[in-house]
């Protein structure tokens, strides 16, 4: 012990006989001769000894400015253990065993109260087998280890306690132990903060902190239970609760916020129930929920403020969960629910500021929707592919850019539900998606009210759309079952399909006198397509003059270079022919996939041989109108997931009969793509290049390098293709020609030393990533014109030669 140091060891009882009041040299003796109910007032000092207390003593510290000041610190093992109901006050244990604990209670029901353990041993504080402590404001700092371990059946209450900078779990529950914690803080763990796991293992913590935890802030797994009420758990480096393997647990008026990955990720069977909770600043998804068995029941809660870019609530793998009454705000997207078996309920819910898609169900997933409030979202619902479905009853969504989307066989009922204000549309239905919607509403959309293309078969029954800029219903191919609908945009016709009968190929339309009144009818579907338009234009594009395919062929033979493309075209237009002529000889012809992967530098007559390749499609009677619709990725990549959908089909509408042909591909397919909405655009593609495959050519365009690395990620786009076109460089002497072309166009003549000289600058011209070859060689013609407008203006009377002839010192100079 320390020297000079004393223990006063004071009999409480009365018995003359049993008074054993006085001093002692070390705690050992003093413990030794103490009995239950005796007092242990220990001196300030450091007591190098591993003490046992087996009896029912008080332990104490001085009072006043030294409080604190006794220090229990062996060389090794267990510092400090308590085996019987004893009161341990005002002292300070250290530890220095790794494979041991600073303190260990194993039995009775003791009191600790403002004890600090700072060691570095395996366990802080280590309570285990029958203990029942009651521990109040004591702390734990235990960079070696774990803070406070409770296991093996133990139990205790933990009050106003501190566990701080643990160098693994803060709090460790496991072995059917049961501890409550109370108005606790645990900080700075390197490992989990609260770790809880194994059968029978429980912990309930009320009002307690964890927080600045390099791990997860709380941790239950394997059949453990957990209670939290009004706790908060932030600023973690992992998620912020984890449930894994049937772990269950309720989190009561809690707060989780500020963590970088899941706020709370659950899987294989575990059960959440979250109540007057709030989530917020979460960097992946504020609810994560995996697997059969898996449920979370959120009753009042609020998650908003997302950090990151992905959605607030993930059901996934046949998980289930319930959101009641709850507010999800600020979020890129609020509820995503996708695979067979997984299944949301949503009551009475607030969903708003979502940037993208409010409500998403895929895979075969179902959601159900009831009275609740969608607004300013990009998509309101979206109902992506076949077995998907579920119900939106008595739903509100306002500000969405799209209402309610529903795609690829998807089919969902919509039932009473208002869509306000949509900027595209309110109901889009399109790539066989089907769906039953009745008694539905959209009002003042910018575009159309119900959208339905592809030959969707939909159900629509009394459903009505008011100021509707681009029209109340857009039905333009054979139309949906539409029975007892109206609108405000026109007073003149009313569709009356049964709404038993399947989609018809032009649906009944009847006259109906005008009423005075708002209450129309919808306008007439339409007959026909519209003609096709090029990108970016709203008219409709002029009917295409086609002209014999060897009148085509003989201008693509006219081009200058591009042998090996000539080539490959004439021999695919070949195969056509020859398939044409055996079909109408009755034999079978050979299949020809005619989408083709141009890939080259810019400026290497892509554009050019797709617009002819176009035309001799159409010569052949393969193509109706062999029109060109170029775009790029900004032509079909919407700011958000529901419009990209839209702006890929109507692309894809306008090019029907022709070419369409998409420059920079890849850059649909980013190699960074994270939440990137270009893979939409390409499975979008994909599947019209497969239902429309007679009638729209599609060619995918960019550098060479770049393509194939696009087709390798997305071997759906490959295997639609049949062949790939490399377009090469242009050699100095084919830019010179195609610099002789214009020249010749525009009445110019090359003089003496000017094709040596262009020559010359084009070998000599840098090629990098900017070059443009055919660009680059017209750019170099329009410079000399200038050069030579410069040059010849100083005359006062040119000649015809002076007009005409350009010369070496018309070339720009290299730069």
């Amino acid at each position: 012990m320390a020297q000079g140091s004393v223990v006063q060891v004071t009999h409480s009882g009365t018995s003359r006989w049993r008074r054993r009041t006085g001093e002692y040299a070390s705690l050992a003796a003093a413990l030794e001769a103490a009995g239950d109910g005796d007092v242990l007032s220990i001196s300030p000092g450091t007591y190098r000894e591993n003490l046992v207390v087996g009896r029912a003593v008080t332990l104490r510290g001085p009072e006043g400015s030294s409080r604190g000041s006794v220090r229990i610190a062996p060389a090794d093992g267990v510092a400090l253990t308590i085996r019987a109901s004893a009161v341990v006050q005002d002292l300070h244990v250290e530890g220095m065993d790794s494979a041991s604990p600073a303190l260990l209670v194993e039995e009775g029901t003791p009191e600790l109260t403002d004890v600090r353990v700072a060691t570095r041993s395996a366990v802080g504080i280590e309570v285990r087998g029958g203990a029942r402590p009651t521990v109040r404001r004591c702390t734990v700092d235990n960079p070696a280890g774990v803070g406070l371990s409770v296991l093996d059946g133990a139990g205790g209450v933990f009050e106003e306690c501190e566990v701080m900078a643990a160098g693994q779990s803060g709090v460790a529950v496991r072995g059917g132990a049961r501890p409550r914690l109370e108005r606790c803080r645990i900080h700075h763990s390197s490992g989990a903060g609260v770790t809880l796991t194994g059968e029978g293992s429980s912990l309930e913590a009320v009002g307690c902190e964890v927080y600045e935890i390099r791990g997860a802030g709380v941790t239950v797994s394997a059949r453990a239970t957990g209670h939290l009420t009004d706790c908060r758990v932030h600023r973690t480096t992992g998620d912020g609760v984890n449930l894994d393997t049937d772990a269950v647990l309720t989190l009561a008026d809690c707060e989780i916020h500020d963590v970088p990955e899941n706020a709370v990720d659950l899987r294989s069977r575990s059960v959440l129930t979250l109540t007057r909770s709030t989530v917020r600043r979460f960097g992946r998804n504020g609810l994560s929920v995996w697997d059969p068995g898996t449920r979370v029941d959120a009753n009042q809660c609020e998650l908003h403020e997302s950090t990151g870019d992905y959605p607030a609530v993930w059901v996934s793998d046949g998980a289930t969960a319930v959101l009641d009454s709850c507010r999800v705000r600020d979020v890129p997207d609020a509820l995503f629910v996708l695979d067979r078996g997984s299944r949301v309920d949503v009551v009475d819910s607030d969903l708003s500021q979502v940037r993208n898609t409010a409500v998403s169900v895929s895979d075969g997933a179902t959601a159900q929707l009831d009275d609740c409030r969608i607004r300013e979202a990009a998509t309101g619902a979206w109902f992506r592919d076949h077995g998907s479905g579920g119900t939106l009853a008595n739903c509100t969504i306002d500000g969405a850019s799209t209402g309610v989307i529903v795609t690829k066989g998807a089919d969902p009922t919509v039932e009473r539900t208002t869509v306000s204000s949509p900027t595209e549309a309110g109901f889009y239905v399109s790539a066989e998606g089907r769906g039953t919607f009745t008694g539905c509403r959209v009002t003042g959309s910018s575009g159309y009210g119900f959208h339905i293309i592809d030959g969707c078969r939909t159900t629509l029954t009394r459903c009505r759309t008011e100021r509707c800029a681009r029209g109340g219903y857009e039905f333009s191919e054979a139309g949906p079952a539409v029975e007892d609908c109206t609108s405000d945009e026109s007073a003149t016709t009313a569709v009356t399909t049964p709404a038993t009968a399947p989609a018809l190929p032009a649906p009944a339309v009847e006259t109906a006198a005008s009423t005075g009144g708002l209450l129309g009818g919808i306008p007439a579907q339409r007959a026909t397509q519209p003609p096709a338009v090029t990108a970016g234009s709203g008219a409709p594009a002029e009917p295409v003059s086609v002209r014999p395919s060897t009148t085509v062929l003989g201008e693509l033979d006219a081009l200058v270079g591009l042998e090996s493309v000539k080539r490959e075209v004439r021999a695919l237009t070949d195969m056509i022919e020859v398939g044409r002529r055996r079909q109408e000889a009755g034999l079978k012809a050979a299949s020809v996939r005619r989408h083709l992967v141009f890939t080259g530098s810019p400026g290497t007559g892509k554009t050019t041989v797709a617009r002819l390749y176009g035309e001799i499609l159409a010569s052949l009677g393969v193509l109706e109108r062999g029109h060109l619709v170029e775009v790029s990725r900004v032509d079909l990549v919407g700011e958000h997931i529901g419009s990209t959908a839209i702006r890929t089909q109507e692309a894809f509408d306008r090019a029907r009969g022709g070419v369409l042909f998409i420059d920079e591909a890849y850059a649909l397919s980013p190699e960074d793509s994270g939440r990137d909405f270009g893979r939409e655009a390409i499975d979008t593609l994909v599947k019209l290049m497969e239902d429309h495959r007679d009638s729209v050519v599609v060619i995918v365009a960019g550098y060479t390098a770049e393509m194939e690395r696009f087709l390798s990620v997305n071997p759906g786009v490959a295997s639609r293709f049949s062949r790939t076109i490399t377009f090469g460089d242009y050699a100095p002497e084919e830019l010179l020609r195609i610099v002789e072309q214009q020249a010749d166009d525009q009445e110019y003549r090359i003089g003496e030393g000017a094709s040596e000289a262009l020559l010359k600058y084009f070998t000599a011209l840098p090629k990098g990533p900017a070059f443009g070859n055919g660009r680059t060689a017209r750019q170099t013609f329009e410079a000399m014109v200038e050069r030579h407008a410069g040059r010849v203006a100083q005359l006062s009377d040119p000649t015809t030669d002076d007009l005409t002839l350009l010369y070496p010192e018309d070339l720009p100079e290299l730069l």
